[in-house]
C-alpha cells in the first residue's frame, strides 16, 4: 500500500442536531442533510478545498493552505447564515467547523495521522454556527484576514497528548480600523448588574435597594445582544469592597452597572453609572429624585429608563425603533409579600443549607398568603419544593403534584415570567415529559436569553439523548450566564468526567470544589470508586458523611466502598435504611438498586431500575456513562430499559 506524507490544514464539519432530528423525522433530516451537503461543496471548491470523505452529517476536507481553510470556513457560515434568514425555524441549518493543521498521511485518497484527529476534536468544541481553530491555524492566518479572532483558552481533547490553545472565529465580526468602537461590535457583551447600595440608616429599608437591584437585572436581561449575569453570582458583591476590575475580571464582564439608594424624608434618590471595567471609566451615569409614592411604581420606571440607557450605550442606536421592553414591574403591592419573596429567593439562590431551603420555601409560602395573585412567589414556592423532593428530602410526587399547580396558577396570572416556563421544564424533565421540557426551556430563553437555568435543562436533554458534548458546550453556557450556580457547576464537572476529559473534570472539581462541596464529594467518589482508587475515595466520602450524613448518595458511595473493603453488611444495612425512606414516601428506588449493583445482585439491580423507569426517574446518566456501572451496559435487561427510555425521550409533545 502507498501512501505519502505532507503538511495541510484539515476541516472538520458537523450538522447540529441531525442525530435527535433523524429520530424524530427521518425525511426531514435527510432532505436537509442533502440541502446542506449541496451548500457546501462548491464552497470548499472555490477555496481549494479537497472533500476527503463524508463523516455522516458531515464533512472531512483537506487544504493546502490553513489561511483558505479559514476564509472558507466563514463563507460557509455566512452562506448558512443568508440561507436561514429567509426559512422557517424548523428548516434552519445550524454547522460547527473545527480547523488544524499538522502533518497527515494520505492512503488510498483517505487521510490519517494526528493532525486529523486534533481537528476533529476541535470541531465539537465550536458554538453551533461558530468555528474553532488550533493555535497553529490561528499562527499562520493571524494579521492576514479581516476577521476577528479570539482566544478560547487551553484544552485537554480527548486521546490528544499534550493540551491544545483553541481560538474562535467572531463569525460576521472585523478587525477593519474602520470598523464600529468594540462596544458597538462585539456580540454577546456581557454585564454584570451589581447590588444597589442601601444608604439609608434604616435596615428597613434594604428591600427596596434588592427590589431595584432585581428589576435592573430583569429589565437589562431584555436588551438584545447583551448577556447579564445572574443574581446569585452578583449577590456575593453586596457589601464587599472588591473593584471593579477585580468584579469584571472574577466575573469574565467587559462591563458593570453599580450604584446606590437613599431615603430621606418623603423622597428617594437614586444614583447609577455604567462602567467599563477594564478601565474603570464611567460610560454612563444619571441620577434619580422622586417623591416616595407606589414604590413598585418607582422600580418599575426607573429600571426601565436604565435599560433603555444601557441598550443605546452598548448597542448603538439600532436601525428601527425597537420594540417597547417587556414590563417586569412588582406583581403585587403588598411590601411585606415583596420583602419575604425576595429574602426567600436569596436563601434559594446561596443553597447555603437545607434548613437554609425550607426556611426559603416558608418565606415563598408566606409571600402567597399574603398575596395569593404573587405570581413570582408561586414560581418561588415550585422552585424550592422540587430542589427538597429531588435531594430526597420530602415525599417526591406529593412535591411534583404541587409544584406543578403552582406553576400553572402562576402562568396564569403572567404568562411572560420566563423563570416559571424554565421552573416548569425542569418539572416535566422530571416526569420524563422530554419534548415539553424542550419546548418550555426554549420559552423561557425567549423572555429572558441571560436565564442560566433553560440551558442546564437542555444539557440534560443532550446527555440522556448521548450527545454528552453538547451537554457540555450547554453547561459552559449556562457558566458564563450563572458563574455560581451550584447546580450548573455541579453537573458540569460531572459531564466532563464522563466525556472522558478527566485532566479537566479534576482540575474543574478542584477549583469548584469550595462552592459544591457535597456534590463535588459526591462525584469524586464516584470517580475513584470507579478507579478503584479506595483511598482516596475514603477520604470524599468522609467529607460527604461529614456534610449530609444522611443523604442517599453518601449511603449508596458509603455502601460502594465498604464492598469493595470486603464488608457487604455496611451495604445491606443502607439498603434497610433507604427502604424505610422509601416507606415515608421518598424516591430512592434507584438508591437501592445502586447499593444491589455493588452486591452483585444484578436481578435486584434491574427489578430497581424497572421501578425507577416505571415511575420516571431512572438514573440516566449514571446508566449511560458512569464507570461504576459499565458492566451493567452490556446486560440485555438494562440495554432493554435504555431502550425504551429513549423511547419516551423522543416521544412527540402531549401538549
Amino acid at each position: 500500500m502507498s501512501s505519502t506524507r505532507r503538511l495541510a490544514a484539515i476541516m472538520f464539519t458537523d450538522l447540529v442536531g441531525f442525530t435527535r432530528l433523524g429520530q424524530q423525522d427521518e425525511e426531514a433530516a435527510l432532505r436537509l442533510r442533502r440541502e446542506h451537503q449541496s451548500l457546501l461543496r462548491p464552497i470548499f471548491a472555490s477555496y481549494g478545498g479537497r472533500e476527503v470523505k463524508t463523516l455522516g452529517d458531515g464533512f472531512l476536507v483537506e487544504f493546502a493552505s490553513a489561511v483558505e481553510s479559514v476564509r472558507c470556513a466563514v463563507e460557509i457560515q455566512q452562506a448558512i447564515a443568508r440561507r436561514n434568514a429567509s426559512v422557517d425555524s424548523a428548516d434552519q441549518l445550524q454547522l460547527r467547523i473545527g480547523l488544524h493543521a499538522g502533518d497527515v498521511v494520505e492512503e488510498e485518497g483517505d487521510v490519517v495521522g494526528d493532525a486529523v484527529n486534533v481537528a476533529s476534536r476541535i470541531e465539537p468544541l465550536a458554538e453551533p454556527g461558530g468555528i474553532c481553530l488550533s493555535a497553529t491555524v490561528y499562527e499562520q492566518v493571524r494579521n492576514k484576514l479581516p476577521i476577528a479572532i479570539e482566544k478560547v483558552g487551553t484544552r485537554n481533547l480527548k486521546n490528544v497528548e499534550k493540551p491544545v490553545e483553541i481560538y474562535r472565529v467572531a463569525v460576521g465580526a472585523s478587525r477593519s480600523p474602520s470598523a464600529s468602537p468594540p462596544t458597538q461590535r462585539l456580540q454577546n457583551l456581557r454585564l454584570a448588574v451589581l447590588p444597589l447600595a442601601n444608604l439609608t440608616t434604616d435596615a428597613a429599608d434594604e428591600f427596596f435597594a434588592d427590589g431595584l437591584t432585581d428589576e435592573l437585572i430583569s429589565r437589562t436581561a431584555q436588551v438584545p445582544q447583551v448577556r447579564v449575569i445572574a443574581r446569585t453570582s452578583v449577590q456575593r458583591y453586596k457589601g464587599q469592597p472588591k473593584s471593579i476590575r477585580e468584579v469584571g475580571q472574577e466575573l469574565d464582564v467587559g462591563f458593570a452597572l453599580e450604584g446606590s439608594v437613599r431615603k430621606s424624608g418623603d423622597r428617594v434618590r437614586i444614583a447609577v453609572q455604567l462602567v467599563d471595567v477594564r478601565s474603570e471609566a464611567h460610560i454612563w451615569s444619571t441620577r434619580y429624585d422622586r417623591p416616595l409614592g407606589d414604590i413598585f411604581a418607582i422600580q418599575d420606571d426607573i429600571a426601565g429608563q436604565v435599560a433603555r440607557s444601557v441598550a443605546a450605550t452598548l448597542t448603538g442606536p439600532p436601525s428601527e425603533p425597537p420594540p417597547p421592553l417587556a414590563s417586569a414591574a412588582a406583581e403585587t403591592s403588598d411590601m411585606e409579600a415583596y420583602s419575604l419573596f425576595l429574602h426567600g429567593r436569596q436563601l434559594f439562590g446561596e443553597k447555603g443549607s437545607v434548613e437554609a431551603i425550607r426556611t426559603a420555601l416558608g418565606l415563598f409560602e408566606s409571600a402567597v398568603a399574603r398575596d395569593p395573585r404573587f405570581a413570582r412567589a408561586r414560581v418561588g414556592v415550585a422552585e424550592t419544593l422540587l430542589w427538597l423532593a429531588t435531594e430526597g428530602l420530602i415525599h417526591f410526587h406529593e412535591a411534583e403534584d404541587r409544584a406543578h399547580r403552582e406553576l400553572h396558577k402562576a402562568l396564569e396570572l403572567n404568562d411572560g415570567i420566563a423563570e416559571a416556563h424554565s421552573v416548569l421544564a425542569a418539572l416535566y424533565l422530571g416526569s420524563d415529559r422530554f419534548a415539553e421540557c424542550e419546548r418550555e426551556a426554549h420559552r423561557a430563553m425567549e423572555l429572558n436569553p441571560s436565564l442560566a437555568d433553560p440551558y442546564r435543562w437542555l444539557a440534560q436533554l443532550a446527555a440522556g439523548n448521548g450527545d454528552i458534548d453538547e451537554a457540555i458546550r450547554l453547561l459552559e453556557a449556562a457558566r458564563q450566564l450563572n458563574p455560581d450556580d451550584i447546580n450548573v457547576l455541579s453537573f458540569l464537572g460531572r459531564a466532563l468526567a464522563y466525556a472522558g476529559r478527566e485532566v479537566d473534570a479534576i482540575a474543574f472539581w478542584n477549583a469548584t470544589k469550595p462552592l459544591v462541596r457535597f456534590r463535588t464529594n459526591a462525584h469524586l467518589s464516584e470517580y475513584y470508586l470507579g478507579k478503584n482508587d479506595l483511598a482516596k475515595a475514603e477520604l470524599s466520602i468522609r467529607e460527604m458523611e461529614r456534610i449530609r450524613p444522611d443523604s442517599p448518595w453518601t449511603l449508596v458511595y458509603r455502601g460502594f466502598l465498604a464492598v469493595r473493603q470486603g464488608d457487604p453488611a455496611t451495604a445491606r444495612q443502607s439498603i434497610e435504611r433507604l427502604q424505610e425512606r422509601s416507606k415515608q414516601g421518598e424516591m430512592v428506588v434507584f438508591f437501592i438498586g445502586f447499593l444491589h449493583y455493588a452486591l452483585g445482585e444484578m436481578d435486584s439491580f434491574v427489578a430497581s431500575m424497572e421501578e425507577a423507569h416505571r415511575r420516571g426517574v431512572l438514573p440516566l446518566l449514571e446508566l449511560l456513562y458512569s464507570p461504576l456501572y459499565a458492566a451493567a451496559r452490556s446486560d440485555p435487561r438494562v440495554q432493554d430499559i435504555l431502550r425504551r427510555q429513549r423511547q419516551v425521550q423522543n416521544a412527540p409533545s402531549r401538549a
